[in-house]
């Protein structure tokens, strides 16, 4: 048995608690997977860089409509997935070198592992460690959907389709989300013929009701999306292709693709840690309970010294949510005598598809439900991109700024936005919900450069209809 000072389960947001205040410490990282977790290696790093090479494509198929004719040559897959993965691999590679080679106070377990109790563990080879501290920090996987024929070879998930050998020719998508917005885009950029079929009627059901239903319009124009859709089966035709039977709205549909992703979701690996030998609380979706200071839960009371973070534990399955939860554990850890909570107030995320969103806050179901409950009345405003100068610009007729707020103090709710450049358009939104600046203050106290795309934001604050002055006047 070895004792350590402290284990980290997970080389995701986990990796960056060992901090200086652990130098001359015994530390151990236990991950059984490719080290650097989901982020870096499968998740938000590799599908932006997939993103964005679809972005210029797509720039190209859309110059038409503004007078430049610049058709699309080709794309060479190969190509953008060893840019991409000959340097996310690297980075990997030298994080698990450095924390196994040169760092000498810590001891990295390139295996999997599971409680025995709550300072107790035993990995996959039978290798007995206890700590004094626990972070668990085991992330989450896809999950694939319980239909036939999703053991086929030629059926991925997030975790697989990024490193395919082959631009397919023909994709289903199976799934309604994040996952399924963005590779549906960028799939469908590079020249791919792209099938969605989601169970419900609409896509990106969680965000605001008004950025998934105009979403789900953009959607349809794009692919060919098949809403309340069900997958019954999947089946290799004999050239390696997959004959797919659907069920939807028209009865049943028949075709074959060349390559199946499912993109249905994601659940946390507490599953394979045993933690019920431990006696650690669970949510109803297998979620490690934690409390507000990120300490694990059992019978509804915190386990000294045992931690959790980022998708194991969160609310969010967000890499800066996760970051964030790092950051307060690692304080926490070495200051048990003044302990800091996560703060989750105004998490922002984005979908990086074709449009962007990006959001934050409450949506308008959500804040009707709140300011009627407080008592307080609602100011609501929707902006198009195309109402500004920079809109004009991009002949934008999709684009707007969805704004919530409460009517006479002006305090920002929440903030939707979809279209150019989304997910930097909200950032400003984000700090004014964070530190509290009112919507007029923040549409009048300072200058918003013309014809830049950020007056969108400006003119959205100014159509809030508030009743609260700017707390500073810039005429």
């Amino acid at each position: 048995m070895t004792h350590f000072d402290l284990a980290i389960i997970g080389s995701g947001s986990g990796n960056s608690l060992i901090t200086p205040d652990w130098d001359g410490k015994r530390v151990a990282v236990i991950d059984g997977g490719t080290f650097g977790g989901t982020c870096l290696n499968v998740g938000c790093i590799p599908t932006k860089m997939f993103v964005y090479p679809a972005q210029l494509a797509a720039a190209v198929s859309d110059g038409a409509r503004l007078g430049v004719d610049a058709p699309l040559a080709g794309v060479r897959w190969r190509d953008i997935r060893d840019r991409i993965f000959t340097r996310i691999d690297a980075i990997s590679e030298g994080g698990r070198r450095y924390r196994a080679e040169e760092l000498e106070n810590v001891t990295l377990y390139s295996e999997y592992v599971r409680f025995t109790s709550p300072h107790s563990l035993v990995t996959a080879t039978g290798e007995k460690i206890t700590a004094d501290q626990i972070v668990v920090a085991a992330g989450s996987r896809p999950v694939l959907p319980d239909t036939p024929g999703m053991d086929l070879p030629q059926v991925h998930t997030s975790d697989t389709v990024m490193r395919v050998d082959e631009l397919p020719r023909r994709v289903l998508i199976i799934g309604g989300g994040y996952i399924a917005a963005e590779f549906g885009f960028v799939f469908a950029a590079f020249g791919t013929e792209v099938t969605v079929a989601v169970r419900s009627g609409a896509m990106l059901r969680s965000l605001d009701e008004t950025v998934s239903e105009r979403f789900t319009a953009e959607a349809a124009k794009q692919w060919n999306l098949q809403l309340n859709t069900t997958v019954d089966s999947l089946k290799e035709n004999a050239d390696g292709s997959v004959h797919v039977v659907l069920s939807g709205p028209a009865g049943t549909q028949e075709l074959d693709v060349d390559l199946v992703l499912a993109a249905t979701g994601r659940v946390p690996n507490t599953d394979r840690l045993d933690v019920a030998a431990a006696g650690f609380d669970t949510r109803e979706d297998g979620r490690l309970a934690v409390d507000g200071y990120g300490r694990v839960l059992s019978s509804g009371a915190p386990v000294p010294g045992v931690w959790a973070l980022g998708d194991v534990s969160s609310d969010y399955q967000l890499k800066h949510v996760a970051n964030h939860e790092a950051r307060v554990v690692s304080h926490n850890l070495v200051h048990p005598d003044d302990l800091r909570k996560a703060d989750h107030r105004f998490v922002p995320a984005a979908v990086f598809s074709s449009p962007q969103i990006a959001s934050v806050g409450m949506t308008e179901e959500e804040a009707c439900t709140d300011t009627e409950a407080r008592g307080v009345e609602l100011a609501l405003a929707v902006q198009e991109y195309g109402s500004t100068a920079y809109g004009w610009a991009m002949e934008d007729s999709t684009g707007f700024v969805k704004l919530l707020a409460e009517k006479e103090s002006g305090r920002l709710l929440g903030a939707h936005i979809m279209g150019h450049e989304a997910s930097m358009l909200i950032q400003p939104l984000i700090q004014a919900m964070e530190f509290g600046l009112d919507a007029a203050t923040m549409a009048r106290g300072q200058y918003w450069i013309h014809p830049a795309l950020t007056e969108v934001v400006e003119n959205a604050l100014l159509s809030l209809k508030t009743t609260e002055k700017p707390g500073r006047n810039r005429l």
